[in-house]
């Protein structure tokens, strides 16, 4: 689990998260993290945050979200906020390294799939659509299936397959918290 002031990096896109502020230190409250994405051609799935609204104050750079289907550019001292449930996701395709800080109410353990997320890229186990391995989303999806959804299968679908093959990804030592085999 996340503490205050600890730092990740998905070696994948360059992304560095910090943990500002956890869930532990704000009560279940929030997740607030500084992050810093630098210019790339891999983009995250677009998901959904079910019961999280979320947000981002862009600090430097510019970051491009892709919210409900529609492109929105972000730039210093501007802030987007997602409502709970809406699909989105965002990238840089700028030179200069976007630098912001995003939050996420409540915090829920989000924290805790952004470290599983992001030891899966530096262990190269993501697809090229930054998705990780078919056994290992159903212990994920189940775990945090408050915090985030990819937007496609629909979630009856998602939940269904979760539900089926989660007993096989466990016996298979797949588990919902993954750690960096490095």
């Amino acid at each position: 689990m996340a503490k205050q002031g600890d730092k990740i990096i998905n070696e994948r896109t360059g992304q560095t998260m910090v943990f500002l502020q956890t869930g532990k230190e704000t009560n279940g409250r929030l997740l607030e993290i500084e992050t810093f994405n630098p210019k790339t051609d891999m983009r995250e799935p677009v998901h959904v945050h079910p019961k999280q609204e979320s947000s981002a104050k862009i600090i430097s750079g510019k970051l491009h979200f892709l919210v409900n289907g529609k492109e929105q550019i972000v730039g210093v001292g501007e802030q987007i906020t997602i409502p709970a449930g809406i699909p989105h996701c965002f990238w840089n395709e700028n030179d200069l390294v976007a630098h912001s800080v995003q939050q996420f109410m409540p915090a829920l353990h989000i924290d805790e799939f952004f470290e599983s997320f992001f030891a899966l890229a530096n262990d190269g186990k993501l697809n090229d659509k930054g998705v990780p391995p078919f056994l290992q989303l159903p212990l994920m999806g189940l775990k945090h299936k408050d915090e985030i959804r990819v937007t496609s299968p629909p979630w009856a679908v998602q939940q269904l397959t979760y539900w089926l093959l989660a007993p096989i990804s466990f016996l298979l030592g797949y588990r919902a918290k993954y750690s960096s085999k490095k």
